[in-house]
């Protein structure tokens, strides 16, 4: 903090540096202020106001289910109603027609949906854990699945939060490998490994960032980040640790106003101060430069030759760091620069692509400089030669038609505040975009909140924010939301096959007792019957359609339209396409029966079966939209072949067992009889599979 005023009234809260703000841990130092606010008009009281403002949203599946419920409710009794008045009208039993309409609306109706929904979102929750991704609100699952836009945090999230000495400068250039703080990495010098200790010069510049240095990296960083990458990178090199060898005799802490640091020791040569910070402010302090030859006069031609080199490594986003030392605080020698950054995590750049080919929009929020956000998401490949980058500045500028317009094809959002986010999701919800956003701070909760999918951080998020947030990422990596979004797809799509299992069967057990009674026929299928008809389409073979396993090319699909019903053409085409068989081929066994002279009760029972068989070679049409039962394996998802095995069973048993056959109404069939209504049955397999085929 510093007692100077600020630039600009409306200077963004992270350049208030005059200020201190209640929620806040003062860690050093200390001051006398004038209150400027309390209440609901300090930082942390408009949050919560702001945050109880922001709405949650409903997600897109439960909408799109809420809808459906209507629709199918609405159509399917109105049908049921005018099948119940013709059958009655065209003299059949009331009593008859009323429990058929009864058991029709039943069957109509696919109650097992809330079921399979919770299920298939619970297992997704379970498999996300497993990676690191803790859902705390189910239907979040699905959301992602439908998401279009991530608004995501720079530090920690794309980046490893552990600052990386990356290039190193003294006469020469080399670059450092490795990542964080860990001890492993190499020094190169044109893609050759170097000896430090056959290189003076790199040497001693890494032993003045190990004692200038006040970091330790024994269990994790303990310290600033800046110093835990220095004293990394002297580790890397091999050097012991000097600093409790030897005898401190004066230390200048860093400090913003000076820009510098300076410790002093008793060597075996004497007095040594080591000095780290600011290029120019470090230069200073030199009279000299450790040159090929040992130190060297450090002209004026050196210093611009070394201020060029300081400029270039901060155009690579580098953080740039002088290091100097020497008999004297004033007669310092130069010994050169550290360039180190805060690295992209492992697995990120990959999971960017795989978002981006599959649709996905992806912006990054960061309260960086835009040389340093532009710079990372180069690296990390998603932001090319016509990216969009914006300044908090430029938000606060614009309206909110011009910031919707523009919002869904930023790149970088930079010198941001927290406040900003909630106008990016806001901005990006006008224009029908699906927002997950990310966030770990106090002041990221609204933005959460108001988001489609709010993301907090597991490791560095707070209390407040992993309370707002839908996910938390126990990893805090932004792979994991990738996969997330996998996971989302994936029940979506489980769900949409559940669904067109329940509505084929729903469809074609309605028409079948629709034409009979239309023709003035018998109905093939009695009320219990039809009951029965449902426990199988709202039981095992529907259910186990919702545990179908993830297929590892859903990723590569462009996220749906939000607006896009979940029951679309296609999805009407297949079910009017299943449908049509199954009522084709129940009424032709029925009445090839009948026209053969057969009992009532032998032809009902040939119909009877026949539905039934149809429904199960249709589970395993609908394990797939897209891709053969072949190819998924037929024996993949065994929940499913458990699921057809056992209503098989119970089929028969209805048909063999002599109590079951007189509460259904049925009468046993012949080796033949089953072998006739297998072969009728597999045709809605056979027709689907040549559709895939054709398709593919």
């Amino acid at each position: 903090k510093k007692i100077v005023a600020l630039k600009s009234r409306d200077a963004i809260l992270a350049e208030k540096n005059n200020m201190a703000f209640m929620g806040t841990i003062v860690t050093a130092g200390k001051a006398r202020g004038i209150v400027t606010a309390t209440g609901d008009k300090s930082e942390l009281g408009r949050i919560s106001s702001i945050l109880q403002g922001a709405d949650r949203v409903k997600t897109p599946l439960k909408k799109k289910l809420d809808e459906l419920g209507k629709q199918i409710s609405v159509v399917a009794l109105l049908i049921i109603a005018a099948i119940s008045a013709v059958g009655i009208a065209t003299g059949k039993p009331a009593l008859e027609m009323f429990m058929v309409g009864v058991s029709l609306a039943v069957a109509a109706i696919p109650e097992g949906l809330p079921i399979v929904v919770t299920i298939t979102l619970a297992l997704g929750v379970t498999r996300m854990a497993k990676n690191n991704a803790i859902v705390r609100r189910l239907p979040a699952v699905e959301t992602l699945g439908s998401t279009t836009v991530i608004c995501t945090d720079k530090t920690g999230t794309l980046t490893q939060n552990e600052m990386t000495v990356r290039k190193i400068y003294t006469t020469e250039s080399f670059d450092v490998t490795g990542l964080g703080y860990t001890v492993e990495g190499e020094f190169q010098r044109g893609g050759q490994v170097v000896d430090v200790q056959k290189e003076p010069g790199l040497y001693a510049l890494l032993r003045c960032a190990m004692l200038c240095n006040t970091a330790s990296l024994n269990d994790g960083l303990v310290g600033q980040p800046t110093e835990g990458a220095l004293l990394a990178a002297a580790l890397k090199a091999g050097l012991s640790d000097e600093r409790e060898r030897l005898e401190r005799i004066d230390e200048v802490p860093f400090d913003s106003g000076r820009k510098w640091m300076m410790v002093g020791y008793n060597t075996a040569s004497g007095a040594e101060y080591f000095f780290k910070g600011a290029v120019e402010r470090v230069l200073e302090k030199c009279t000299s430069f450790y040159g090929k030859e040992g130190p060297q006069p450090l002209t004026a031609e050196r210093k611009k030759q070394i201020l060029d080199v300081s400029r270039g490594l901060a155009d690579e986003a580098l953080r740039v760091i002088a290091l100097a030392s020497g008999p004297s605080p004033d007669e310092q020698v130069f010994l050169g620069l550290a360039g180190m950054i805060d690295p992209p995590r492992q697995g990120v750049q990959e999971a960017i692509k795989m978002a981006r080919d599959s649709g996905v929009h992806i912006a990054m929020i960061t309260g960086d400089s835009r040389e340093t956000a532009v710079a990372v998401t180069k690296e990390l490949g998603f932001y090319c030669a016509d990216g969009v980058a914006i300044s908090g500045a430029e938000l606060d500028a614009m309206t909110e038609s011009d910031l919707s317009e523009i919002a869904g094809k930023v790149d970088v959002f930079y010198r941001t505040s927290p406040e900003h986010k909630l106008k990016i999701v806001r901005a990006l919800q006008s224009t029908g975009q699906v927002v997950a956003m990310t966030g770990d701070g106090v002041n990221d909760a609204p933005a959460l909140k108001a988001a489609d999918i709010g993301v907090a951080m597991g490791q560095s998020g707070t209390d407040v924010a992993r309370e707002t947030a839908e996910m938390i990422l126990v990893d805090d990596n932004f792979a994991t939301i990738v996969s997330a979004i996998e996971e989302g797809k994936s029940i979506y799509n489980n769900i949409k096959n559940f669904l067109r299992f329940e509505l084929t069967t729903s469809v074609a057990a309605i028409s079948v007792i629709a034409f009979s009674t239309l023709l003035g026929l018998p109905l093939p299928l009695n009320p219990i019957q039809i009951l029965w008809i449902n426990i199988i389409m709202d039981g095992p073979p529907a259910q186990s359609l919702g545990v179908e396993p993830l297929d590892p090319d859903i990723i590569k699909r462009r996220p749906r339209d939000p607006k896009e019903p979940i029951v679309n053409r296609r999805m009407i085409s297949n079910i009017a396409v299943g449908a049509a068989i199954m009522i084709v081929g129940t009424l032709a066994v029925f009445f090839t029966e009948l026209s053969r002279g057969a009992e009532p009760v032998r032809a009902v029972t040939m119909a009877f079966t026949t539905f039934v068989m149809f429904q199960m070679f249709n589970a395993l049409n609908c394990r797939s939209e897209e891709k053969s039962v072949f190819k998924l394996g037929l024996f993949s998802n065994r929940y499913v072949t458990l699921a057809i095995a056992a209503s098989v069973a119970l089929q028969l048993a209805v048909i063999y067992i002599p109590l079951l056959q007189r509460m259904f109404g049925t009468t046993p069939l012949t080796l033949g009889d089953l072998a006739l209504v297998t072969l009728v049955s597999s045709t809605v397999f056979i027709v689907d599979e040549a559709r895939k085929k054709v398709k593919r």
